[in-house]
Formats: C-alpha cells, sequence, structure tokens
C-alpha cells in the first residue's frame, strides 16, 4: 500500500487530514510536524511513498522550503495553506506542485482527497503532447508528468500518427497550431478520421494572433483550445482534467447501458448486440461456436431463506466463477435474475464440454459466505454446440438444453 506523507505543524489539521485520507481513499497516511521530520521519513521511506501533502509554513521552514525537498524527489505535492497571496501563489507555481489548497475552505480536504484519487487513476492515462519547440514540449510534458499521466511526445504530425497507432488508447492529444510539415489543425482532421472526440480529447495551443484560430480548432475536433502567451499553470492542469473526466463520464455512461449494475458482467442488451455479431462472424468464416446458459439451482429458496441480499451475494460469487473461467475473446453476460449466458467463438464441443464442467464443480466445490454461514450452491448448464441460423435460435436450442438439466435432477450439463 503507497503512502501520501502529511507534514503539517498543526495538530488539528494534521490529525484531520491523516484520518480522512485513510478513510476515504486506498492510501496510507503518514503524518509528521516539521521539515526536519520530514527529510528524514523521505530518506527512509521513499519509494513507499505516492503524494504529499504540504503546510507551507512550518516551524523550521517557514517560506515553504519544504516542498523543494519533496518536488525534488518527483512526488505529486499538494500545498496546504492559510495564505495564498499573489506572491506566495506564484512561487508555489513556480516549484512544480501539483497542486494547492486553502485551509480556510470548508470544501479543501474533499478537495485534497478528490486529487489524490485523481492522480492514482492518472497513472495509467496515456497523453500525448506534439510541439515542434524543444522548449514548450518539455514544459508540458513536465507538468503533466507532475499529475501522474504517462506522457509521450512527438516533434510533428506524422511522428504523432505514428505514435497514435502503437497506442491506440491514448486519451488526449496536446497539439502546437505551428508545425513543419503539417500543422496542429491538419494534425487534428487526421486523428479525427479515425478517433472520435468521445474516444480521445485534442486540446490546440497556439501563439497569439489569430483570433479565429481557436474556433478552427473546435471546428476541426479539438475539444478545447489554449494560448501560449497567456498560459497559466493552473489553467492548464484544470482543461486538461476537465477533458480527461469528460471522457470518463462518457465511458461511465457506455458502461451503464452495457453492463449489468450487481456484477459487472455484460448486460442482455450487450449479449445480443455484439453476440450477433460473434455469429455471423464465425458463421461466416465457419468457426466452432457454443452457447451455454447457466442457471442457479433453487435460487428462490436461497431468497426466501436468507433473504434477498443474500442472493445477490450468490450471483456475484457465480458472475466471478463465470468470469475467471472464460476466454478474453468469449462474451459473459448476466441476462436477467439468475440466469448468465456465455458466447464462445472458435470454441470445438469437447472443449465446450469440459469448460462448462469445469464451471460446474468450481460452483458445487465452492460455497457462498453469508453473514458467516457457508451456503453450497450449485447451477444447471445447457450448452448449444450447433449454430443453427440465427444466435436467438442458438440461445434458444441452450436454454432447452438448461431445462433438461434442471428436470433431469440440476447440478449438471446437458449438451447438443
Amino acid at each position: 500500500m503507497k503512502t501520501v506523507l502529511v507534514v503539517e505543524d498543526s495538530s488539528f489539521f494534521g490529525v484531520m487530514i491523516k484520518d480522512k485520507i485513510k478513510a476515504e481513499t486506498s492510501f496510507d497516511a503518514l503524518w509528521v510536524q516539521d521539515m526536519s521530520e520530514a527529510v528524514k521519513v523521505l530518506n527512509e521511506t521513499g519509494n513507499s511513498l505516492f503524494a504529499a501533502i504540504l503546510d507551507f509554513n512550518l516551524p523550521d521552514a517557514p517560506q515553504g522550503e519544504i516542498i523543494d525537498e519533496v518536488v525534488d524527489r518527483d512526488l505529486p505535492a499538494i500545498v496546504y495553506t492559510s495564505d495564498l497571496s499573489e506572491k506566495v501563489r506564484d512561487m508555489v507555481w513556480s516549484k512544480n506542485v501539483a497542486d494547492y489548497a486553502l485551509k480556510d475552505d470548508s470544501r479543501s480536504l474533499d478537495y485534497i482527497i478528490s486529487m489524490l484519487k485523481r492522480f492514482e487513476r492518472n497513472i495509467g492515462t496515456k497523453i500525448m503532447v506534439v510541439e515542434d519547440s524543444h522548449f514548450f514540449r518539455k514544459i508540458l510534458t513536465d507538468l503533466l508528468r507532475v499529475h501522474c499521466y504517462k506522457v509521450f511526445s512527438a516533434h510533428n504530425g506524422m511522428e504523432a500518427l505514428d505514435l497514435l497507432e502503437e497506442h491506440p488508447d491514448m486519451k488526449l492529444v496536446v497539439t502546437d497550431f505551428s508545425m513543419p510539415g503539417m500543422d496542429g489543425l491538419a494534425l487534428t482532421q487526421k486523428i479525427r478520421e479515425k478517433y472520435d472526440r468521445n474516444d480521445l480529447a485534442i486540446i490546440g495551443v497556439s501563439s497569439e494572433g489569430d483570433k479565429l484560430l481557436a474556433a478552427r480548432f473546435i471546428k476541426n475536433g479539438a475539444n478545447d483550445f489554449i494560448i501560449k502567451q497567456s498560459f497559466l499553470t493552473e489553467e492548464f492542469y484544470c482543461r486538461v482534467t476537465q477533458s480527461i473526466e469528460n471522457l470518463e463520464h462518457i465511458q461511465m455512461v457506455r458502461e451503464a447501458a452495457i453492463k449489468d449494475f450487481l456484477t459487472g458482467l455484460n448486460n442482455r442488451r450487450y449479449f445480443f448486440d455484439e453476440g450477433s455479431k460473434f455469429f455471423m462472424s464465425a458463421a461466416r468464416d465457419k468457426q466452432a461456436i457454443a452457447c451455454g446458459m447457466i442457471d442457479i439451482d433453487y435460487f428462490k429458496k436461497v431468497n426466501d431463506t436468507y433473504g434477498h441480499e443474500a442472493g445477490d451475494v450468490a450471483i456475484c460469487h457465480i458472475s466471478s466463477i463465470l468470469r475467471s473461467s472464460a476466454r478474453e475473446t468469449d462474451i459473459v453476460a448476466r441476462l436477467g435474475g439468475e440466469e448468465f449466458c456465455i458466447l464462445a467463438v472458435n470454441m470445438s464441443a469437447e472443449d465446450a464440454g469440459k469448460i462448462f464442467e469445469d464451471i460446474r464443480g468450481k460452483v458445487e466445490k465452492s460455497p457462498v459466505d453469508i453473514d458467516g454461514q457457508k451456503i453450497k450452491i450449485t447451477v444447471s448448464i445447457g450448452v448449444a454446440t450447433k449454430p443453427g441460423n440465427s444466435l436467438d435460435g442458438m440461445v434458444g436450442e441452450a436454454d432447452r438444453l438448461l431445462y433438461d438439466a434442471k428436470e433431469s435432477g440440476r447440478n449438471k450439463v446437458v449438451m447438443k
């Protein structure tokens, strides 16, 4: 577990921040009250630290000297201060801190927690800076790394397109307008030929001069625009964060439409939309395909005896087994209630028999823990291995085989 270092001479604020971090994040928190203690911790346990919350005015470091000690170790630093005069603010931002928060703001602790969570999510988030100026490219990449993003850089448009081919999961491109060969507008147009603005965000950057350039960038597919001469670190971070969060919110909406809210498995809608594509592709390429319907035995009895929460626990337990048993290429879905389905392309009948029998056995051998009580549950499974004319027909056949499994004693696999 990573630790957040809290350097705060006030016992009131120190304890409050430490306890809030422990209660509301995945991090541990270590609180010290002066710079000398902080330096000792940094020297002894620096590798286990994730970030630092720093009081600007400490007994042995009254002018923010602690900031350099932390930033020089490449740790994201959030300054927590009661003094944010223009002079102090400019000095704080000049030291490449990640952010700041004011002690007299009642929302500041919630803001600090949100920033720590943001940094944690940023670790796997890829951003590319496209800029022919080495000086400005370094400024932007350094700023983004402070916020824990995985940063790539390109000198021109062609290099940027090559990087996108290598990293199609890039989330944001920050591109200058004036570059040799291919300017930022042309690059934006090229990117939008392949990447939707809801999947990859673009922020255009340019020198002051052309008043229409911001509109041109956005009309050509950019999400935002920044002018170099009015560049503020704080504004840059806000715009980048807003772009990334917009993508995350869109992804959440998409997942809500295709994911089962309880188990996180694909839902019925996704199964039939994507499954139909799977089915047609398999039929066209003459690939083997298997469809397995899985149903929890005596599920109503579980609900009636132990309550609906116990039923939810049982459903999640089965979902976990199905997810771990299936291949990445399989579609695993909860169709409703206690009924699940797995659609597997390029799977022979023999392999399907082994996999679904293995699932049945895993369920039988792993009782569900309900309030400390081990409850044995089983599943019945019907597996169709002949595609027929449509996905609906194949699912119907698997459902009929599932009924046969139920009628002939339950806790078994019936295949055809």
